[in-house]
């Protein structure tokens, strides 16, 4: 819960950089992002009313009903899922649909718009699949190299050709042949030092064979080990890269943060900004309403998020003293069963001031599976157990649980380094370790957390591993 709010918190410690000059103002950009994000928004809410338990990925039946109710192709119905799920519209709790928060916040939050689109922009390689000939270890190099494109464009400032893409593109994927690096087995823990799987094994890294990396998410890199172990030619692999820059930028296209014209790409105004959000390293942080005692939970948490614990308990218990205990329970819990991670801790804290009157209702909530590690750590303090020690009630599955959750909290709320360093938090001792557990456990938004990670860490083999796992969830990969 630290983490979660420190990644409010910090945000707010001191003044945001400016975006260039010209940078359309937020309402504006979330316009754009709205225009881009339609029909996703439409199928995600049909789907959030319908609550189909098939429509993970969209069965064929499900398909149909709904190219018939949105007057969408089949193909354009599954783009659409697709990019809602990406934007984290909507998410899938077993095999029920359920609308994400951004969906619920949709037309009255910019931010929420902006935060979706952005996650779509990380995502542009799963909306845009590489071409299936081409080697994963080329295209990763590719993905890679796609920041410093962006970055081209946006201090050009205007039209770029492709010709010029193209030379930076060699030079870049140039460097990384020099870089060349696999996945290393360490810990990325504090004491530095190899550690072992749960049954004192050690975990063995990734092999860069086990899953096709035809999709993959921005700023991150790759090995340039070829599938079969073979370094693929400097030749061929320069021949590849002008089909494969066309392939990136008609992928940046595809999300709204590149227009094309006849051998030449322009970034967008939500691309220069998103751009500029990237080097910049911030993310729109949610506003605090004012007057948080007189607002509904969701809004009063939200408000004092950005508050240390002792100023928030006092407002917890400014906003209970207010209302009959009952219905203040009741209020809390239904704000922890929603969509945003960073509110149902926040919750189970103000929960913590309630105190004994909470109890049943929180034993209660141990049966939902989006709730449980909260209410067995609220539970273990209730009972007398070290705040520190409390997390040792949780399984490992239980304590992946809570890790994927805090990192969609930070992901949603916070800054890019502050997810790095919630790596460290994790009960796993290896990255390998990690993410096979966090796709075992079904957590609904840990393509989203998977996603941002890559796009985050500085370290271009983990953020391939990373960026593998993300694929592999969200193609129902094992």
């Amino acid at each position: 819960m630290t983490t979660a709010r420190r990644a409010v918190t910090d945000g707010r410690s001191r003044p945001a950089p400016r975006p260039p000059e010209g940078t359309p103002p937020p309402a504006e950009l979330a316009r754009q992002a709205r225009a881009v994000l339609a029909d996703a928004v439409r199928i995600a809410r049909w789907a959030a009313a319908d609550r189909d338990p098939g429509a993970g990925h969209l069965a064929a039946h499900t398909q149909e009903r709904a190219s018939a109710a949105l007057d969408l192709t089949a193909e354009q119905v599954r783009a659409s899922w697709d990019r809602a799920r990406l934007a984290g519209l909507v998410e899938l709790h077993g095999g029920t649909v359920r609308p994400g928060w951004r969906l619920q916040a949709w037309d009255r939050d910019d931010s929420a718009v902006l935060r979706g689109w952005v996650a779509l922009f990380d995502a542009w390689s799963l909306v845009h699949p590489a071409p299936d000939d081409v080697a994963p270890a080329t295209v990763a190099e590719v993905v890679e190299a796609v920041p410093q494109v962006l970055s081209l464009l946006q201090l050009s400032a205007g039209p770029v050709t492709a010709p010029a893409l193209l030379d930076l593109l060699q030079q870049r994927v140039a460097e990384l042949h020099e870089e060349r690096c696999e996945v290393p087995e360490v810990p990325y823990g504090p004491e530095g030092a190899e550690a072992s799987g749960a049954d004192g094994t050690t975990e063995p890294a990734p092999d860069a064979t086990d899953a096709p990396e035809t999709t993959d998410a921005p700023e991150t890199a790759g090995t340039t080990d070829a599938p079969n172990g073979s370094d693929v030619s400097g030749a061929s692999a320069e021949a590849l890269l002008p089909p494969l820059l066309d392939w990136a930028l008609e992928g940046l296209a595809a999300v709204g943060a590149l227009t094309l014209g006849k051998g030449q790409a322009t970034l967008t105004p939500l691309g220069n900004w998103a751009v500029w959000v990237k080097l910049e390293q911030i993310c729109v942080a949610a506003q605090s309403p004012a007057g948080n005692i007189e607002q509904h939970a969701q809004d009063m948490l939200r408000g004092c998020a950005r508050l240390t614990p002792g100023p928030a308990r006092a407002e917890y218990r400014a906003w209970l003293a207010a209302r009959t205990v009952g219905s203040a329970i009741t209020e809390l819990l239904a704000v922890a069963r929603g969509e945003d991670a960073l509110l149902r801790g926040l919750a189970f804290e103000a929960l913590r001031v309630v105190g004994a009157p909470a109890e049943p209702s929180v034993r209660a909530a141990v049966n939902d599976t989006s709730l449980r590690p909260y209410a067995l750590l609220w539970l273990a303090e209730y009972e007398g157990a070290d705040p520190d020690d409390a997390a040792d009630v949780l399984t490992r599955e239980e304590a992946t649980w809570l890790w994927v959750d805090t990192a969609a909290a930070v992901a949603d709320h916070g800054e890019t380094d502050l997810l790095v360093r919630h790596l460290e938090s994790a009960v796993q001792g290896t990255v390998p370790a990690l993410l096979r557990e966090v796709r075992a456990i079904g957590h609904p938004r840990t393509v989203q957390v998977l996603v941002a990670l890559a796009a985050a860490h500085p370290d271009p083999a983990l953020a391939k591993a990373v960026r593998r796992a993300a694929f592999q969830v969200h193609t129902g990969g094992a």
